[in-house]
């Protein structure tokens, strides 16, 4: 989601808290736990939801089962903890999880003041706004006067109160805590409009009833590069979790796919992708994992684009197409350095 505001005090708290949850070494941690902890979103269709099993399904959670399975070498050993935007750093700061995979988005100020480590953008978003089709406005500068449900913990209020300001429009704000309470509101015509990331609108839309009824309107009105994150302190975690999103990116550009990742890494003339699957090289072992990190991880999960169709694309409910998260050789921004 957006930033979240702290004062400078509390900030330092934040910071003093990641130094010293980090110190300690969060892969001999993991690996003596048997068990990766990931915090992620209350609710969110596509991205971190519960399933009839009550099983944990969506494109942030399979990020953390490929991460548990590049240390583990186990997908599923993975303990996850849901939180909301105002509890994300906290559990992330004071060490009660290893990682956050949670729509957050890669600031400033969460990078240098809260001492958090992005670990790359997973998803390229941005602010926009939902309404329903009955409400008869086609475009965001027709919102003057709206009641709007906001999120808290978040820069959304900055961002709506800027472009409001900059239209010479006026709204009523409709603070709400989670995911599940902003749909309820809206849904109880208790707001106009529900803004929040686009993909979290899209998500949304997805469980609505009568989805037809509601769309979400053009406008895009701030940059919202998403991205797990894990404290400060410790570069060699940040290494591993930032290395296994790129191999997943790596693997999607070079046709590498969980069905076939064994029979690359065995017949594969391409040094980049003997590499990536530990055929050759000892590159596991400069993250202190094995040479196959990546191998195991992209066939417990899939690639990047197999992860981003079978939660989030044009064939599921939330209906996104690829557009900037397309692999940079197809047009998009989704781009990894070269692993050598």
């Amino acid at each position: 989601m957006k930033k979240m505001i702290l004062p400078v005090a509390l900030g330092a708290a934040f910071a003093a808290t990641a130094l010293s949850a980090a110190s300690a070494g969060t892969l001999e941690d993991v690996k003596e736990r048997g068990k990766l902890r990931c915090a992620v979103s209350t609710g969110l269709a596509g991205f971190s939801y519960t399933d009839e099993n009550g099983k944990w399904q969506g494109f942030d959670v399979d990020y953390c089962r490929a991460v548990a399975a590049a240390v583990l070498g186990d997908p599923d050993a993975v303990d996850f903890s849901p939180t909301t935007g105002k509890t994300r750093f906290t559990a992330l700061a004071s060490g009660e999880v290893d990682i956050l995979s949670r729509n957050t988005t890669w600031t400033f100020s969460r990078d240098a003041d809260l001492k958090f480590t992005f670990l790359g953008v997973s998803y390229y978003d941005g602010q926009g706004f939902m309404v329903k089709k009955s409400l008869g406005v086609a475009s965001a500068k027709e919102l003057d006067g709206a009641t709007v449900c906001i999120q808290t913990g978040t820069t959304t209020e900055l961002n709506l109160s800027d472009y409001f300001a900059a239209e010479g429009m006026s709204y009523e704000p409709l603070p709400i805590e989670t995911n599940t309470e902003g749909r309820q509101n809206y849904l109880a015509d208790a707001c106009d409009v529900y803004t929040t990331d686009a993909s979290g609108l899209a998500a949304s839309r997805a469980t609505f009833e009568n989805a037809d009824d509601h769309i979400v309107l053009p406008e895009i009105i701030s940059k919202e590069p998403l991205g797990p994150l894990v404290r400060h302190g410790d570069d060699q975690w940040a290494d591993i979790g930032r290395w296994v999103l790129n191999a997943m990116k790596i693997a999607e550009e070079k046709g590498i796919t969980a069905a076939n990742a064994d029979d690359m890494a065995a017949t594969s003339k391409d040094p980049e992708v003997k590499r990536l699957l530990g055929a050759s090289g000892e590159m596991g072992a400069s993250l202190g994992l094995g040479n196959d990190f990546a191998l195991v991880a992209i066939k417990s999960v899939g690639n990047y684009g197999e992860m981003f169709e079978r939660h989030l694309g044009t064939q599921t409910k939330v209906n996104l197409a690829r557009g900037l998260n397309a692999t940079w050789t197809e047009g998009g921004l989704q781009y990894a350095p070269p692993f050598r």
